[in-house]
């Protein structure tokens, strides 16, 4: 099994193991549509999330990435607009593990190199119920209209749905 250290503006120190191959081995009830590289090379989170971790994940996820190291830029994302709340609205709510502080996408990056942890569970049924917006999306859109509900269908982005087939 393969270990990895992190040590990123977040975290320092914090270290896992890899149980499953790469991709794969998932949870009966997790199909992501995106993969992590997928969603940083077609802008998620105004390309702020990940400038920080690339120790951490594969040189191949950053090759294409929209990235901004200096702040916060929604023209980052696939849909040209803000579809993201503030760490602290994440931490107030309760929806952060210690272990992953940057939230469900650090989650789902790690979930996917193969880490598996106790948080999975959780984090597998918050995904499943962010799926609601699909039905939000297909109710009141004709197919890849993409001027309609443009922030919900950013937000899919965010969460390994890719709206852009809707």
């Amino acid at each position: 099994m393969q270990k990895i250290i992190v040590n990123d503006k977040m975290q320092s120190g914090y270290e896992y193991k890899l149980s499953a191959p790469v991709g794969r081995d998932f949870h009966p009830d997790f199909h992501p549509e995106l993969t992590p590289k997928e969603m940083l090379e077609l802008g998620v989170f105004g390309g702020k999330y990940m400038t920080d971790c690339e120790a951490e994940f594969p040189v191949e996820w950053f090759k294409k990435a929209k990235l901004c190291a200096e702040k916060h830029d929604p023209k980052l994302n696939f849909f040209g607009i803000n579809a993201s709340q503030p760490l602290s609205v994440w931490q107030a709510k309760g929806w952060i593990h210690p272990d992953d502080p940057r939230g469900w996408f650090q989650w789902y990056c790690r979930y996917y190199l193969g880490r598996r942890h106790e948080d999975d569970a959780r984090q597998i049924r918050r995904w499943k119920a962010f799926a609601r917006h699909l039905g939000q999306v297909k109710k009141n859109c004709f197919p890849h209209d993409f001027d309609c509900r443009p922030k919900q269908r950013q937000a899919l982005l965010h969460w390994a749905y890719d709206s852009r087939k809707i």
